[in-house]
């Protein structure tokens, strides 16, 4: 029998595994742009890295975001047949989403280094200062930070509230 644990001790978790192309203005990018913007942006640190032989493109990167984790690489469809990043595809249906001490500081920094606004920060019925990015790389995050605790009837309340006009015009 080997000793060799089946899901890593310090992974028990999802990791969100991120497929990177072009950036959204057209631009090369590719997983090691990528690397230095979410490093920029919001402070991940680089854990690992695994390039091809020749040094062209990332295979595999580990960034430590917070306590999580976030794998990335380039795109390959020389091997799976198809683009896979989101600029490819035309946007991205997966939003990350991370709590953070400051979402504004954190959202401004992000639109500093390139990112599109995609919701300004706005004081959320159930208890958390919320708002969006889209990144140079098309991938799609919410920022929060928690604010006050909401009971869920009090959640319940303020949903119905806010869905009981339809969605807003604009």
């Amino acid at each position: 029998m080997s000793d060799v644990q089946p899901i890593p001790a310090d992974r028990p978790f999802v990791v969100p595994y991120m497929t990177i192309g072009a950036r959204t203005d057209g631009s090369p990018g590719g997983a090691a742009d990528a690397i230095e913007w979410y490093t920029a942006a919001f402070g991940a640190r680089e854990a690992h890295r695994q390039s091809t032989p020749d040094g062209s493109k990332l295979i595999h990167a580990e960034l430590v975001l917070g306590d999580g984790l976030i794998f990335l690489a380039d795109d390959f469809p020389e091997f799976s047949g198809s683009e896979s990043a989101p600029a490819a595809l035309g946007g991205s249906s997966v939003t990350m989403h991370r709590y953070v001490v400051d979402c504004d500081a954190t959202i401004e920094a992000a639109v500093a280094q390139g990112a599109e606004l995609t919701m300004p920060p706005t004081d959320m019925f159930w208890g958390d200062r919320f708002g969006g990015i889209r990144d140079p790389f098309g991938h799609n995050w919410s920022i929060a930070t928690h604010m006050r605790d909401v009971t869920p009837e009090e959640m319940e309340a303020a949903a119905a509230e806010m869905f009981a006009g339809g969605p807003p015009e604009g």
